[in-house]
């Protein structure tokens, strides 16, 4: 996918009687003059502002027209520069975003997608609405556009799962926002949604199989209805019979393990699932250490800056560098035995109290496998790759959260709760 990495308005001197309340306006802002222009660039929040403040001079036109600083001098009109996205991701964004998409567009602009190609990549155009429809409309629904884009994308998953097709809609109902849909085999569902809920289902599918210890397995359907039923505050009733959420059978007095949490099961099944992930199987609160799927033999190299970011004037700069070299799958990952193509990726954090904090738990969770893990780039729709784990950074130094940088004050505060969720705080 494409983005632009800032924008840029041209302003002709000549088309302003007050050219020196112009010259006051722009003084404040990166500005380049060429003959009798003033070429303008900048965050969207700058040019917006530096907009809103030409339109005072009340002199008729104000002669600002937007567009993208890598293609200067091309004509310029209240269109704004289409985005080229993964057709995967916009599916979702269209089945589970609509009314957000409906928010960004107003009343001013139109966002057109052709239909969404799952497998390749579809084309977003943002059009004017109106004749008086304002360049900084259009400008604004593209940038907010590619906000709900890269934060859908980072966090989308898209898996195979075995589910009896009888139980499609009931699941869909319980996970709202994952897409449950029909593959080639019957037993078989594509899932495509967030990390969270894609684990949650994935918990909720292997603690409704019978313990393996036994040749039977339950109907899904009843054994699904049957937990939600007794996992569910709303609807459970205080009994001297009690269930495992595992097994579906009744915990024996002497059998029975509580966790901290409240939730109960049998000893040997909570054993059993704590092997796989110390996470408790109903509400998923995190037990023990987790561990995750980071491929061996990468790096994390830490670095200092005097220079700030946006947001942090009064620290330096701390830089990270991951690199996690290219290797062969193991049975943890999707492909075993295939290769893997790793990364190099570059961090910024600032250097203040709380960003020295962030570091030593991002430090905690690379050497815990969490920040990295191998699948498919929700970006490219390439496979077999080394990405991002659901632990979000800033890749960049400035354009705010749509260009994954600063300035950006809740960030800080929004990682730990990441990182807190694995288990790391």
């Amino acid at each position: 996918m494409e983005f632009i990495t800032d924008i840029s308005i041209t302003v002709d001197e000549a088309d302003y009687k007050d050219t020196r309340s112009l010259r006051e306006i722009l003084k404040d802002y990166h500005v380049k003059k060429t003959g009798s222009c003033y070429h303008i660039k900048g965050s969207y929040e700058e040019i917006n502002d530096v907009f809103n403040k030409l339109t005072t001079l009340k002199d008729g036109s104000t002669g600002a027209k937007c567009g993208s600083t890598r293609h200067q001098g091309e004509h310029t009109s209240t269109h704004a520069k289409p985005v080229e996205v993964a057709g995967v991701v916009m599916a979702y964004i269209k089945r589970k975003h609509s009314e957000e998409l409906d928010r960004i567009q107003g009343k001013n602009v139109l966002i057109e997608t052709p239909h969404s190609n799952p497998g390749g990549k579809t084309r977003v155009s943002f059009k004017p609405c109106h004749s008086n429809t304002k360049p900084v409309h259009t400008q604004l629904a593209r940038e907010r556009f590619i906000t709900l884009y890269q934060r859908t994308a980072s966090d989308l998953q898209m898996k195979s799962l075995t589910v009896d097709s009888n139980d499609f809609s009931f699941l869909q109902s319980k996970f709202p926002e994952l897409v449950i849909e029909p593959n080639h085999n019957k037993n078989k569902a594509k899932v495509t949604g967030p990390f969270v809920q894609m684990h949650a289902l994935e918990e909720f599918l292997r603690s409704n199989t019978s313990n393996s210890s036994s040749p039977r397995r339950t109907n899904s359907t009843h054994t699904a209805r049957r937990r939600v039923s007794s996992a569910s505050p709303v609807h459970s009733k205080q009994t001297e019979e009690e269930s495992c959420a595992i097994c579906m059978d009744t915990i024996t007095a002497t059998e029975k393990e509580t966790l901290p949490c409240k939730h109960s099961f049998c000893k040997d099944c909570l054993k059993m699932a704590f092997m796989y992930k110390p996470v408790c199987p109903t509400c998923g609160e995190l037990y023990g250490t987790l561990t995750g799927t980071q491929p061996d033999g990468g790096t994390m190299d830490v670095t200092k800056h005097k220079t700030s970011l946006p947001g942090y004037e009064k620290y330096g700069t701390i830089v990270i560098q991951y690199y996690i070299p290219d290797g062969i799958q193991t049975e943890e990952h999707p492909n075993p035995g295939q290769r893997y193509e790793g990364a190099s990726r570059t961090a910024y954090l600032p250097d203040s109290p709380e960003g020295r904090k962030v570091l030593e738990l991002l430090k905690r969770a690379f050497n815990q496998r969490l920040i990295f893990t191998v699948g498919r780039s929700s970006t490219s729709g390439r496979n077999n790759l080394v990405t991002w784990n659901d632990i979000h950074h800033k890749t960049s130094t400035h354009g705010g959260p749509t260009y994954y940088g600063y300035p950006d004050p809740d960030y800080l505060k929004r990682v730990r709760d990441e990182l807190k969720l694995k288990g790391i705080e």
